[in-house]
């Protein structure tokens, strides 16, 4: 059924809305081989790049504007030799054939370039692998072709209908001050994962982009995995192993926007702006100081989709979590706009071969692996976004819900927790389109960013650094750890169909996140993860750990997201919200100070036995509620006990 059909709301633009998917079709068509597939032509990065052959390697660069070219590096001691320079072969394509025995395994290399008025290094824009020097900080493309290729051990197919995602960054997930590696990840942080019960795992950072600090959102080399954390095989022990714990592994992916850089990136690349991007002032981000690409360019698709194409096939991934998408949509990148207007979503601001982009991104991702999950970070609220393109939308499987960390942040911020609003509460988190499946949090990694503050400090503040020991009584770290363990509880149990949490926020990891830049004299102290202080049983980091661990495994195992939920209770005097979901029972008692003894909820009819409570000790809580009461409804209630700022979760039974 068409989106219009199912949300009237959108009925004045259905001709747009139809000459969207016409106009999608129409160009899915014209790139697409002979079967009707995307993937059967999306192969640039086979023909493109180093390749091994019978006979030797073949290299070769897509470059229209180029007059001259040259391969250099360790073969050829950097020099532009005649037997090294590359011969046009037709349509902005450059070739050289090299005989074994030339090159080998991780020798750097890069091209040399002439054009019209100028010339320069380039490393290739299909390398697979890209090396910094230590020293110099120069980055150079590597030879990376290993005598024993990888071998698959956990192949299996992964669907996540609903999934419980654990957002992470490779490099901060160690707690030494310095960059982390894909080993270490492995062994020590995956576990983590799989004990918490998440069940898929949303990696950023992973494409190499030469400023650490841009925490992977400047992407200078899209088909190179970053060296920073390790090796090709490294991350795909990684995946593999993930995959045998039952764990998707879905990457951040940035095709929104390229680095400037000309040394490292796309930038200039062959002497002119537009070779993949758009010229002038289109061509370039206002805020993000970066590049912005033409998707109108069958080049720049072709490019994108076959990037897709070679991190799915490559790295056996299961899926994408595309970033900056409302940058992508909109002529003005979505700077300052004020979405609450349908018709903003179908004026002449949007970007509708960015939009059709999207399209094909989604429709070749699920050609080639029908079960991949694919994400839109947008916050524009674009009707359609993850709707099916056969029913008139762009075709991805989920959004995130963005407003509800937001709203977290103002109601932390703005009021006490005296005066939350239990009607706002339930109206904001529970506020999302019907014909789209979403993903909410009540905080990711933006909320942990420098300039911005995490849930937990938010609430505690210097507190963190004083009265975090159990054995400390104070009043304002128990009001902020029963918040959190709320927050977080309430976040889940509304979320549309799926949720996710960025690494360390589970146990209320302390601070923020900064990564090593001039301002802070390139220290790595912020852009870690201090595990030790969650292992320590003497601190109630575990307390929080171990509550989430709960939530999302007693969540996960009653397939809570299944069905939507639906309040049974909102008491704005009492502070009480009580909401429903498969057969659970998710019970809210805001107040700060009044518990409530034998407290009504309308509930249907059978016994009820309690999975977990916000209160019991192993969560930090003073265990003031019986957890083997069995509660029976009589005349189509439930009689519960609620402490203050307390949460329980009841199980229909029987």
């Amino acid at each position: 059924m068409m989106i219009y059909e199912t949300d009237k709301w959108l009925e004045p633009w259905k001709s747009v809305i139809d000459s969207r998917r016409r106009n999608i079709g129409f160009r899915r068509n014209s790139l697409a081989g002979p079967d009707g597939r995307l993937t059967t032509k999306m192969n640039n990065h086979l023909y493109y790049g180093l390749h091994r052959t019978a006979d030797g390697w073949v290299f070769r660069e897509y470059a229209p504007n180029a007059t001259k070219m040259w391969l250099i590096g360790d073969f050829n001691n950097w020099k532009r030799n005649p037997s090294w320079e590359l011969r046009p072969i037709g349509k902005g394509d450059w070739e050289i054939r090299i005989p074994s025995g030339f090159i080998f395994d991780k020798q750097l290399y890069k091209l040399y370039m002439e054009w019209p008025g100028g010339g320069g290094e380039r490393i290739p824009s299909y390398a697979i692998r890209c090396v910094q020097d230590p020293e110099t900080k120069v980055f150079c493309a590597q030879v990376w072709r290993p005598r024993q290729p990888y071998v698959w051990k956990n192949d299996r197919t992964l669907v996540r209908k609903n999934p419980f995602i654990y957002e992470c960054h490779i490099g901060m997930a160690t707690r030494q001050e310095r960059v982390g590696s894909f080993e270490e990840f492995r062994t020590e942080v995956l576990p983590r994962v799989k004990a918490l019960g998440y069940d898929t795992l949303q990696i950023m950072a992973l494409q190499e982009h030469p400023y650490y600090g841009s925490f992977g959102y400047q992407v200078s080399n899209f088909f190179a995995l970053s060296s920073r954390f390790g090796t090709p095989e490294e991350f795909k022990r990684l995946v593999d192993e993930a995959h045998g714990m039952d764990i998707a592994v879905v990457m951040d992916v940035v095709h929104s926007h390229s680095v400037d850089n000309e040394a490292e990136g796309l930038g200039m690349f062959d002497g002119r702006e537009d070779l993949y991007f758009h010229y002038g002032p289109a061509g370039r981000h206002p805020a993000w100081g970066s590049r912005c690409f033409d998707y109108g360019k069958n080049e720049t698709c072709c490019y994108l989709l076959s990037n897709l194409k070679f991190w799915l096939e490559e790295y056996h991934l299961d899926g994408f979590r595309f970033d900056g998408v409302t940058s992508m949509l909109y002529w003005d990148h979505g700077l300052g706009t004020n979405f609450g207007d349908y018709n903003l979503y179908f004026n002449s601001n949007v970007n509708e071969s960015a939009l059709s982009y999207l399209a094909l991104a989604n429709i070749l991702v699920h050609e080639i692996k029908p079960e991949a999950i694919t994400i839109a970070e947008d916050v524009s609220g674009m009707a359609g976004l993850a709707a099916p393109f056969a029913d008139g939308g762009v075709g991805f499987d989920f959004r995130m819900s963005m407003g509800v960390a937001d709203h977290w942040i103002k109601w932390i911020k703005e009021k006490d927790d005296w005066h939350w609003d239990m009607g706002e509460i339930w109206w904001e988190l529970t506020r999302k389109r019907d014909d789209e499946k979403t993903i909410s949090y009540a905080e990711c990694h933006d909320q942990a960013l420098v300039g911005d503050k995490t849930i937990i400090f938010r609430l505690l503040d210097a507190l963190m650094y004083t009265d975090m020991s159990i054995t400390s009584e104070n009043y304002l770290v128990d009001r902020g750890i029963a918040l959190h363990k709320l927050i977080r509880l309430i976040t889940l149990c509304t979320a549309g169909d799926g949720y996710l949490n960025f690494m360390g926020n589970e146990f209320g990891h302390p601070e923020w996140i900064d990564f090593p830049r001039e301002g802070n004299g390139w220290s790595y102290k912020y852009a870690r993860r201090q595990w030790n202080l969650v292992d320590d049983p003497m601190l109630r980091y575990a307390h929080l750990n171990a509550w989430d661990k709960a939530i999302v495994t007693t969540a996960r195992d009653n397939a809570v997201l299944e069905e939507k939920p639906s309040l049974l209770c909102c008491n704005e005097d009492d502070k009480v919200l009580v909401i429903s979901r498969k057969d659970c029972i998710f019970a809210f008692n805001f107040n700060p100070t009044q518990s409530f003894v034998g407290y009504g909820i309308n509930a249907q009819e059978g016994t009820y036995a309690e999975l977990i409570d916000s209160d019991s000790r192993e969560f930090g809580g003073y265990s003031r509620i019986d957890a083997s009461v069995k509660h029976i409804t009589v005349d189509g209630q439930i009689k519960l006990y609620l402490p203050s700022r307390c949460a329980i979760i009841l199980k229909k039974i029987d």
